[in-house]
């Protein structure tokens, strides 16, 4: 007799056929002056990120660094601020079994965890999107990271030790919205960090739009980093 197909089941079946590329692609690149920076920035991406579109656009790693760079220092005229666009992880295609799980958030966040310790000792804030957030997750407790700001994420699954200061914001018209804030087994990744942080305003945008010269989500994120947070706007 036919046994129709789970929702999980039938998910896994549809996104086996799309596993994430290999070999994996690394980059880090930093924008600014990092050993006169008094006060750091770190961007993790998520899924989908390569080495050939890094610099294309606001939403990937190197044009969101620039952006954030160019919006503190419209804020901060002088600052010394450094920003690192940090592809140090295996980043999963979206349509993939890998990007349901956090198997390469983990093993991102432990060389994101070294990395965080290499860098000098001024104030740091980890700005983390999508599934870049659960890697942030994993690589934040232990690190020295002073404010942890996570957009446009699923949940931060189960990371291994307390947080620092979290801030979460998330689009209007995100599409990640809909993703549930649950756990199965190995699936998800858990309770809504728009439920548990300090939410902060990002405007009608999408999942690809934080960076965007303009929007409140670019203004607040800068407004972190330069640790002004009390001129950030709440969501």
């Amino acid at each position: 007799m036919f046994k129709p197909l789970t929702l999980t089941t039938a998910l896994l079946l549809a996104l086996s056929a799309h596993p994430s590329p290999s070999p994996p692609e690394r980059l880090v690149r930093v924008y600014g002056e990092l050993e006169t920076a008094t006060r750091i920035a770190v961007i993790v991406p998520g899924s989908d990120t390569r080495v050939a579109t890094f610099e294309q656009a606001t939403h990937r790693p190197g044009g969101a660094a620039r952006a954030l760079l160019a919006e503190a220092g419209a804020l901060s005229p002088g600052v010394r601020l450094a920003v690192v666009a940090w592809l140090g992880y295996d980043s999963p295609a979206t349509f993939s079994t890998d990007v349901l799980t956090d198997t390469a958030a983990r093993r991102g966040g432990t060389a994101l965890r070294t990395y965080l310790r290499s860098l000098p000792q001024v104030p740091i804030t980890l700005v983390c999107h999508s599934y870049g957030s659960v890697v942030c997750a994993q690589g934040a407790p232990g690190a020295r990271v002073d404010e942890l700001a996570v957009i446009g994420s699923p949940g931060l699954g189960d990371p291994p030790g307390a947080l620092p200061r979290l801030w979460a914001g998330r689009g209007l018209n995100d599409w990640v919205r809909f993703v549930p804030g649950v756990r199965l087994g190995p699936l998800g990744f858990g309770t809504d960090p728009m439920h548990t942080g300090h939410v902060f305003e990002t405007g009608p945008g999408g999942h690809s739009d934080y960076f965007n010269s303009g929007t409140p989500s670019l203004r607040n994120l800068a407004l972190i980093t330069l640790g002004r947070t009390a001129e950030v706007s709440r969501g």
